[in-house]
């Protein structure tokens, strides 16, 4: 009997290595809504990816759980970085893990009451997003940000509820950097 090979784990680029991966990319034309200048969003070629998921096939039974990679190219719509669309779980007491692999970035998390906290994200940080926590990733850098992650089969993605409680922060460019701003 030989041993088989597992999928493989490209630590410093995020790629997954296995016959059976999977990868959903999310355009500009698909993010209408998600930035705060929407006039600067609709002038951008549509089919332009601004990330990208490439992930192990789901599992789906209690107990189990996921492992994929984003990957959000450097950017900006407007004055505003590129980022994920961002959500929080459909059962919203499920944490989740995310691992920075490349590229220099944020991670935005916010409460269900709506407090707000941000962490660096880079090649090696270590995020827990509790349960109950929207979280969104920002790109603020020259290269695409490539982070792992690990969330329970069960966990699931609600993007509506963003909707109704968008997030509170906004991350502008700006000559020397970013700068965090209110979302009216």
């Amino acid at each position: 009997m030989r041993a088989s090979i597992p999928p493989i784990i490209n630590y410093q680029t995020g790629q997954i290595i296995a016959d059976d991966s999977l990868t959903k990319a999310t355009t500009i034309e698909a993010l209408k809504g998600i930035f705060i200048d929407e006039d600067a969003r609709s002038k951008l070629p549509q089919n332009q990816v601004v990330y990208q998921v490439e992930m192990l096939p789901p599992q789906h039974a209690e107990g189990e759980l996921n492992f994929g990679v984003s990957h959000i190219e450097p950017g900006v719509v407007g004055e505003e970085f590129h980022m994920t669309r961002g959500h929080i779980h459909q059962r919203k007491e499920q944490a989740e893990y995310y691992f920075g692999s490349q590229g220099e970035g944020l991670l935005l998390l916010q409460t269900e009451l709506g407090e707000v906290q941000i962490e660096k994200v880079f090649p090696g940080s270590i995020h827990h997003i509790p349960g109950y926590v929207a979280h969104r990733l920002v790109n603020i850098g020259n290269t695409r940000l490539s982070a792992l992650a690990v969330w329970p089969a069960v966990a699931g993605h609600n993007y509506d509820r963003l909707k109704e409680a968008p997030f509170k922060l906004r991350v502008l460019k700006t000559a020397d950097g970013y700068q965090l701003v209110h979302n009216n």
